[in-house]
């Protein structure tokens, strides 16, 4: 059980570790996983109107020229959040919005100041620009380790939920980030899946903007390292989302889309979900003929994973022109490409057994 446990840690430390590089560039694929996935970091407060923000961030500059200062400012703010005006409010959300977004010092006295309650609040607010700022000052905050416990604790998650169903596209990416944040905690992922975010993030994979279906992608590759969060993943279709990202060579989502499906391959519903969608195996045998270095090992990966389980699956992969660029894999890959290859060859070049084409 340590064992599995000191495993998993490490998977999670270098899951966060990639979260402030840039993407790695696809020749090096020893990088895997810990590249593909947006860096859901703080957001890009450059979508605010000129007006209010310059002379928000004047105040911001003046007030942090001191610790106290920015206290000081911090305990106004919050009880604003409160206020009975809502431009007040958004005021006040919008200012510790930016206030957390670059300071770990700020996140944490924000927290103490007690602005995690009536945020959550604001997550429900009917007003588009409250809701949007609530839920970004949520996913600031929540950069800083200490503040994830005391957010979820307060009850974040339903709301980040229903943002994610109903906010502005900035709103719902953002909520996307800050549930991936809270998942990287595991006793919340159940939680989060419960919560019912599975089919919502699938719709954000599926019509989001660029930005909208990376942090779709990197809260799913999160959230569905539990099983749970797998089964209700590909119940939500994701699949066929999955399976078109990865077709469109040009859309910069074929290595999260193959990441996501490299984790739901490893449930018996991941694997015929996956064999099942029309174009799955296809587009993972041409990635393996024409993807990158860090693409064909992924392919790989995935595709080994649904041949070792099902004689059926095997006939399929095989009947799709599997072999050739196998064995070419064996040659140029990776080591990692270069055994899942050797071992799929072997799984591929079995003889039948005698019940050919039945279903098993």
């Amino acid at each position: 059980m340590a064992e599995t446990q000191i495993h998993h840690h490490h998977h999670q430390s270098s899951y966060a570790a990639y979260m402030s590089r840039t993407l790695i560039s696809d020749d090096d694929p020893s990088s895997s996983s810990t590249s593909a996935f947006s860096d859901c970091n703080s957001d890009r407060s450059g979508e605010f109107s000129t007006d209010a923000s310059s002379h928000a961030r004047r105040r911001l500059l003046i007030a942090c020229a001191s610790s106290e200062n920015s206290e000081t400012l911090i305990r106004h703010l919050v009880s604003d959040l409160n206020s009975s005006s809502i431009e007040s409010q958004r005021q006040a959300a919008m200012e510790l919005r930016l206030l957390a977004k670059n300071k770990h010092e700020n996140r944490l006295t924000i927290a103490r100041e007690g602005a995690i309650q009536p945020l959550i609040s604001l997550l429900s607010s009917p007003d588009p620009d409250l809701q949007e700022h609530g839920v970004t000052a949520i996913l600031n905050l929540s950069l800083c380790e200490e503040n994830k416990d005391l957010i979820a604790a307060s009850g974040a998650i339903k709301p980040l939920v229903r943002a994610l169903n109903c906010g502005t596209p900035t709103a719902k990416e953002n909520a996307a980030c800050a549930l991936f944040r809270l998942s990287q905690t595991e006793e919340l992922k159940g939680a989060i899946g419960r919560a019912g975010a599975i089919p919502l993030l699938v719709n954000l994979l599926e019509s989001g903007g660029f930005r909208g279906k990376k942090d779709a992608s990197t809260a799913l590759y999160s959230l569905c390292s539990v099983k749970e969060n797998k089964i209700r993943a590909v119940k939500s279709g994701i699949m066929r989302a999955l399976v078109e990202l990865m077709a469109d060579f040009g859309s910069g989502m074929v290595d999260k889309a193959a990441f996501v499906l490299s984790v739901l391959v490893s449930v018996p519903e991941g694997r015929a979900a996956a064999v099942a969608e029309e174009g799955g195996v296809p587009v993972l045998v041409e990635m393996v003929e024409a993807g990158s270095q860090r693409q064909k090992e992924i392919a790989s990966v995935v595709l080994l994973q649904i041949c070792e389980e099902r004689a059926e699956y095997r006939t399929m992969v095989a009947r799709e022109g599997a072999i050739p660029p196998l064995v070419a894999l064996t040659q140029t890959g990776t080591t990692k490409a270069k055994q899942k290859a050797e071992k799929l060859i072997e799984l591929l070049r079995q003889p039948r057994s005698g019940n050919y084409g039945v279903a098993t």
